[in-house]
């Protein structure tokens, strides 16, 4: 360091020769330094701008391979190898600016050493009286400034005296002349003082430190290519740490590295728009690509809702517990995911004929920490179940390592979850959980990258294969299977009380979409309804319970004084679909559901289509949605609803007439019915067994 210090002492003492002002030559100095380091600065530019034009290429890895930190960590290792990117080169210039200033401190400290011309033994003569005199002046934060001090007060000739018969041979008049002509006040503050010690105007000194340091945070946030793209918390984060370390070094030490302070802070705004305006990252960076690539990541990073601040995640043990059970299995046959507890009824006759007549594990992956999957479990040794939640399975997913996985998510490859890049020959396997169609109810693409489909009826099976003519995609096994649901919904129905009512009771379930039933007609429905014979129970949409319960609320206060109609809120009822003698909803799937297996007809409120997929009708055949609504049902405009009643009271009375039309209709479009079970669960047996005799072969 006191290498370091010599070196800066001489370059100090040229700026004082030239300025006669310490404090000037302080900025000088400041200046000078910025100056010698320019070509380190426009190295870091340049490497910063290579950083921020690599990264949305790095963002999309991120989003590919999300929670996957080592894979991640990998390919971007080969990105910086390959672009000869150094990410510690950014800090080059901040450990540059300490070594500076720690130098700068020890030039400060001792200015008779830096700032006088004189030789080692005088320097050395003056330190001893500066040591032996401290006791007399204390306040003073440098002895050598003591001494200056000193000499020019004239209190001490005797001292003095004894100086200069102790440097025989020494000019000691010029040397006092000297002193005597160095001045360390600048703009009315005395470069030596400390204001922790000082006080008073002083205080200034820590303030502008802070300002000045705060004008920078402000210029790079904006400016700098780097930081122009950190998060809120990191820019803000880094400007509190900044102004807080400016304040402490204006307080705690001598004004004048203060001033060094200020001055690079300042210098260094500059420095940053004339870097900006010689080298611009705008011809060097696709802006666009890194926001849709930042859009792209923040997708994921949402995924399962944004975590609070310092909030845990009560699952959090459990979840890493069971991430780390299920990959201690090898050779995982059968798995099976599902997104909550409600999916469950979907693969139920195919798990429970699995479990009566196969010997398979089952390895249930759901994210739902409540999932009833986890009390059957703990009842049947064939099953095992994991949670992971939304993020996590992210990662699990990319690594799976198993024979069949079994879904009832669409879209798999397209947005988050992803195919293993661990195993490319494991089966997927897409299980609907509607009847409806395929094509109009799900994303463009929602098949493309399952191997296997179970349709339910011959209306899946014409959209996929004409979806796949249409858009030249390989064919994919499609198993006409049937929908265990439905038959399960069959057999509950044969069981169910079928006593007539004395009212008629009628059930109005809309959907979760734009203008639905609740949001565009229901009162006027209600309101022709009420007072004819009817009683009429509202079953909103979850969603729409969760996100608009002041208008739930108020359609309760309406109706309350009217015993014939129940707005249904809590979902505690015990009450089933079954026991209404009229279903009336919009493009609700559980129409098919309710007319397949209770044979009784549909109202349909033809409000705006729910269309998912916006090329729906680039596939040659029409949607059993639209069709269907003539067959098992009648429909009602919504700015009719004075029709509603006559409507409702004309399908009433047809009920036999629908009964055996839709018995038809049920023959015809549903595979296997009451056999759908078994019929999907022999083709898992056989996809599995198909696996072990490849990797036998292999």
């Amino acid at each position: 360091m006191r290498i370091l210090s010599d070196a800066l002492g001489y370059v100090m003492y040229f700026c004082y020769y030239l300025l006669h002002n310490y404090g000037l030559a302080i900025i000088l100095f400041t200046l000078i330094s910025k100056i010698v380091l320019l070509p380190v600065s426009v190295w870091v530019q340049k490497n910063s701008i290579k950083m921020v034009k690599m990264q949305p290429e790095i963002n999309r890895i991120k989003a590919k391979h999300f929670g996957d930190a080592d894979r991640i960590a990998d390919e971007q290792s080969q990105i910086f190898k390959r672009e000869k990117y150094n990410p510690l080169a950014s800090l080059i210039p901040l450990v540059v600016q300490i070594i500076l200033l720690m130098g700068l401190v020890e030039v400060i400290y001792h200015p008779l050493d830096y700032l006088l011309h004189m030789s080692q033994d005088v320097i050395t003569a003056f330190n001893g009286l500066a040591i032996s005199l401290a006791g007399v002046h204390p306040e003073s934060s440098s002895v050598q400034l003591t001494v200056v001090e000193m000499i020019k007060s004239g209190n001490y000739a005797e001292q003095f005296a004894a100086l200069q018969s102790s440097l025989a041979g020494v000019d000691i008049a010029s040397v006092l002349q000297q002193v005597e002509s160095i001045s360390l006040d600048f703009c009315g503050i005395n470069l030596s003082w400390v204001p922790s010690e000082v006080g008073g105007i002083d205080i200034i000194v820590p303030i502008a430190a802070g300002v000045s340091a705060w004008l920078l945070c402000v210029a790079q946030n904006a400016a700098n290519v780097i930081q122009a793209e950190q998060s809120k918390l990191n820019k803000y984060g880094m400007m509190a740490f900044s102004v807080g370390l400016s304040l402490y070094l204006g307080w705690f030490v001598p004004a004048g590295v203060a001033l060094y302070w200020i001055a690079s802070n300042l210098f260094a705004i500059l420095q940053q728009y004339l870097l900006n305006w010689a080298i611009n990252p705008k011809d060097y960076v696709d802006y666009e690509a890194l926001e849709a690539s930042k859009q792209e990541l923040d997708e994921l990073q949402s995924i399962g809702g944004r975590k609070k601040p310092f909030a845990r995640n009560p699952y959090a043990k459990r979840e890493k517990k069971d991430f780390k059970r299920f990959f201690s299995v090898v050779n995982k046959h059968l798995v099976f995911y599902s997104e909550s507890s409600g999916f469950y009824k979907y693969y139920q006759g195919i798990i429970e004929w699995l479990l009566a007549h196969t010997n398979l594990t089952i390895h249930y992956i759901t994210s739902d920490p409540e999932d009833q999957i986890f009390a059957l479990a703990e009842k049947e040794n064939k099953i095992r179940a994991y949670y992971i939640g939304e993020k996590k399975l992210i990662t699990l997913m990319m690594k799976m390592d198993a024979d069949v996985v079994v879904m009832t998510m669409p879209d798999i490859e397209n947005f988050h979850i992803k195919r293993s890049y661990v195993r490319k020959d494991i089966e997927y396997i897409y299980i609907p959980h509607g009847m409806d169609s395929l094509n109009m109810t799900m994303r463009t693409g929602s098949m493309d990258h399952y191997d296997t489909v179970y349709c339910v009826g011959k209306h899946h099976t014409e959209e996929i294969r004409k979806t796949e003519e249409a858009y030249g995609l390989p064919p994919k096994k499609l198993i006409d299977w049937g929908y265990c649901l439905l038959d399960r919904m069959i057999e509950d129905y044969k069981k169910a009380d079928k006593t007539p009512h004395e009212k008629k009771h009628i059930l109005i379930a809309p959907s979760w979409q734009k203008d639905n039933i609740v949001d565009s007609c229901l009162e006027g429905m209600l309101d022709d309804l009420a007072g004819k014979g009817y009683e009429v129970v509202v079953r909103p949409h979850p969603q729409q319970v969760r996100l608009q319960q002041d208008k739930m609320d108020r359609l309760k206060e309406r109706y309350a004084n009217n015993p014939d109609i129940e707005i249904q809120t809590d979902f505690s009822s015990n009450s089933t679909v079954f026991e209404a003698d009229l279903l009336v909803t919009d493009w609700s799937g559980i129409a098919y559901e309710y007319a397949f297996a209770t044979n009784k007809p549909v109202l349909f409120v033809d409000t705006p289509m729910k269309v998912m997929n916006p090329e729906y009708q680039k596939i040659d055949t029409v949607p059993i949605n639209i069709w269907m609504r003539d067959v098992i049902g009648d429909r009602l405009d919504p700015a009719k609803t004075e029709e509603t009643e006559s409507k409702v009271r004309n399908l009433l009375e047809q009920k036999d007439a629908y009964h055996d039309k839709i018995e038809k209709i049920v023959e015809e479009y549903v595979y296997n019915l009451g056999n759908s079970a078994e019929v999907g669960a022999k083709y898992i047996v056989q996809a599995v067994q198909e696996q072990i005799k490849k990797a036998k072969e292999q």
